[in-house]
């Protein structure tokens, strides 16, 4: 589903690190090596009708690489 973030992700926290990350060798080999993180937090969306959400945000991000791969795992609101 395509979705778009409006505004700051709040309440950022790491999920996992490094190893512990199942799709730790796709991403090195998709965006190359780095201290990988998976995270989460709440963001405003908009999603593909117009209509703005309040949802739970996951991503991959990367020191030098920057935020990777965003999906939203469910409504809040």
């Amino acid at each position: 589903m395509y979705f778009r973030i409006l505004g700051r992700i709040a309440d950022a926290e790491t999920m996992a690190v490094g190893l512990a990350i199942r799709e730790i060798a796709r991403l090195r080999r998709h965006y190359g090596r780095a201290r990988w993180r998976k995270r989460k937090g709440t963001a405003r969306v908009q999603l593909e009708d117009g209509s703005i959400r309040l949802a739970e945000v996951h991503w991959y991000e990367a020191t030098g690489i920057g935020k990777r791969e965003f999906k939203m795992k469910r409504y809040l609101d």
